[in-house]
C-alpha cells in the first residue's frame, strides 16, 4: 500500500473512533452535588452546624460522590421561605424546620413541637414507631418533597420580655415573635404575633418592631443577644417541651442518587438526631448561668398561669383538628400514641 493510502486509512479509522467512543466523563463530574438552603446561620449553636456535620457525614460516607453544600439564610432563598424552592427543584434541599412550613399547611406544626407536648424521648418514639413519620412523608410528598427527620432538640424558654409579667392580663397588647401552635394559643391572650427567622430578631427587638421573643433554648438565645434587651427570661417552654428539625429535598433528586446514597441521607440525619439531642441537653445551664450576670432574672411560670395556658391550647387544638383534615389525622395518631405510652412513662420514670 502506497503511503498516501495508508495514511487515509488511518485517519478514516481515527475519525470512526471518535465518533463511536464515549465521550470521558471525569470524576468530578460524576459526582452528585446539591445546593441546600439553610434556615439558620452557621452560627447558631446546635442548630446551625447541623446541616454541615449531614454534608460532612454523607460526604464521607460516599467517598467524596455525593456532596451537599450548605449556604447561609439568604444566599439562595429568604430564610424561612425554601418550601416552594424545594419543591420546584431550582434547590436541591433545605435545612430547617416543619414549623417553616405552615404557609403551605398549618398541620405540618405538629411536626415542630406541640404546647404541653412531650419529652425528646417520647416525641421521637411517636414519629419513629408511632406512625408520625408516616403522615409527615406522605403530606410532603404530595409537593414532591422527601421528608426527613434530621434534628432534635431539648426544651425551649417560653419567652423574653422587657418587663415583668406578673399574669396573662400582662401579655395583652404585646408584638411578640412567636412559633408555630404555640402563636395560635398566644393570640388568644390578646397578643400580636408574628413569626421571623432567628437573624431577624434581635434588629426588630432593638428598634421596637417587636416587644418580646422566644427563639430557642438558652445557649441559642445567647448566640443572638436577647440578653442585651430584654431582662426577663421565663420557663418552661410550655409551648416547646422538644422541637424537631428536618431536612426536606426535592423528591426527583433523591429518586435520582444511587439506592446507596439515599440510604447515606438517611444515616447522616439517624446521627445528627442523636448528636442534636445530647448537645441540646449538655449546655443549656453555662448559658442560663451567664445570662444570670448580664443581670436577667430567670422565672418559672406559676402553676395558674400554666393551667391558663393549657386552658387556651385546649381550645386551640379543638378549632384545629375541626378545620384540617390533616392536622385530624395528625392528632388522633399523636394522642392514640401517648395514651399507649403513658403507662411506661408513670412507671418508668420518676416523677
Amino acid at each position: 500500500m502506497k503511503l498516501g493510502t495508508l495514511l487515509r486509512t488511518v485517519a478514516a479509522a481515527a475519525i470512526g473512533i471518535a465518533i463511536t467512543a464515549p465521550a470521558f466523563v471525569s470524576d468530578a463530574e460524576a459526582r452528585t452535588r446539591w445546593k441546600v438552603h439553610s434556615a439558620f446561620g452557621s452560627k447558631i449553636f446546635v442548630i446551625g452546624p447541623g446541616i454541615y456535620n449531614v454534608s460532612k457525614a454523607v460526604e464521607e460516607m460516599s467517598e467524596g460522590d455525593f456532596i451537599m453544600k450548605p449556604f447561609e439564610p439568604g444566599a439562595l432563598v429568604p430564610g424561612t421561605k425554601y418550601f416552594d424552592a424545594v419543591s420546584t427543584g431550582s434547590i436541591d434541599a433545605a435545612w430547617g424546620t416543619p414549623g417553616y412550613d405552615t404557609h403551605k399547611n398549618f398541620a405540618y406544626a405538629f411536626y415542630s413541637a406541640v404546647p404541653f407536648g412531650p419529652r425528646g424521648g417520647e416525641y421521637l418514639a411517636w414519629m419513629r414507631h408511632g406512625g408520625g413519620q408516616e403522615i409527615a412523608e406522605e403530606m410532603y410528598a404530595r409537593d414532591n418533597i422527601k421528608y426527613y427527620l434530621c434534628n432534635l432538640i431539648a426544651p425551649e424558654s417560653s419567652g423574653w420580655f422587657r418587663k415583668e409579667i406578673k399574669s396573662t392580663a400582662d401579655l395583652k397588647g404585646l408584638k411578640m415573635r412567636f412559633f408555630g401552635l404555640g402563636a395560635k394559643v398566644m393570640e388568644k391572650f390578646g397578643v400580636s404575633t408574628q413569626l421571623l427567622a432567628g437573624g431577624d430578631i434581635y434588629p426588630a427587638l432593638e428598634l421596637g418592631t417587636i416587644d418580646a421573643t422566644e427563639f430557642s433554648m438558652p445557649a441559642i438565645d445567647k448566640d443572638l443577644g436577647f440578653y442585651q434587651i430584654a431582662k426577663h427570661n421565663y420557663f418552661p417552654g410550655w409551648h416547646q417541651q422538644s422541637t424537631l428539625g428536618s431536612l426536606i429535598a426535592n423528591m426527583d433528586k433523591v429518586k435520582a442518587l444511587p439506592e446507596g446514597q439515599q440510604e447515606m441521607l438517611v444515616q447522616a440525619c439517624q446521627a445528627q438526631v442523636m448528636r442534636s439531642f445530647a448537645e441540646s441537653e449538655g449546655f443549656q445551664h453555662q448559658a442560663m448561668a451567664f445570662h444570670q450576670t448580664k443581670g436577667v432574672t430567670i422565672h418559672r411560670w406559676s402553676q395558674d398561669i400554666l393551667d391558663e395556658l393549657e386552658a387556651k391550647w385546649q381550645e386551640v387544638i379543638a378549632a384545629e383538628i375541626a378545620d384540617s383534615e390533616d392536622a385530624k389525622k395528625i392528632w388522633a395518631s399523636y394522642s392514640e400514641f401517648r395514651e399507649g405510652y403513658a403507662i411506661w412513662k408513670d412507671h418508668g420514670y420518676l416523677k
